[in-house]
């Protein structure tokens, strides 16, 4: 599964131009895979954790329903986190002259794969 999931956060890259990297991770941030060249991922899954608990919570407070992304603009770029099914999420590292349509466009796509991918994995197989 790993393999297809960072296959998967490749395509992303090339698909969208400026885009720096990402990585999957568990909801309670462990990293599952990456593609993350100058940052450390494990930190990054973890930070990931915790930022997308209060983004859970403010989603819930405001009514405005179940997470499905969130985006943070700094100085010298963007971080864009997206659900990938109920148990992991994809996080995004862009740099500031990156399309944000298209990121969002595209990564809600890979997002889906990636939920589809994690679904495949954790599904039973029935044995011939």
């Amino acid at each position: 599964m790993e393999t297809e999931l960072l296959a998967e956060l490749r395509a992303l890259k090339h698909r969208v131009p400026h885009l720096a990297g990402g990585l999957v991770a568990s909801v309670d941030g462990l990293l599952v895979a990456h593609d993350t060249h100058g940052a450390e991922p494990t930190g990054l899954a973890a930070m990931t954790a915790a930022s997308l608990g209060l983004a859970q919570r403010l989603a819930d407070t405001t009514g405005q329903g179940e997470f499905r992304e969130s985006l943070v603009r700094g100085e010298h770029g963007y971080v864009a986190t997206y659900a990938a099914g109920g148990s992991c999420v994809l996080t995004l590292l862009a740099h500031p002259d990156v399309n944000v349509g298209r990121l969002h466009l595209e990564a809600r796509r890979s997002a889906q794969r990636i939920t589809a991918l994690l679904s495949d994995a954790l599904t039973p197989k029935e044995s011939l």
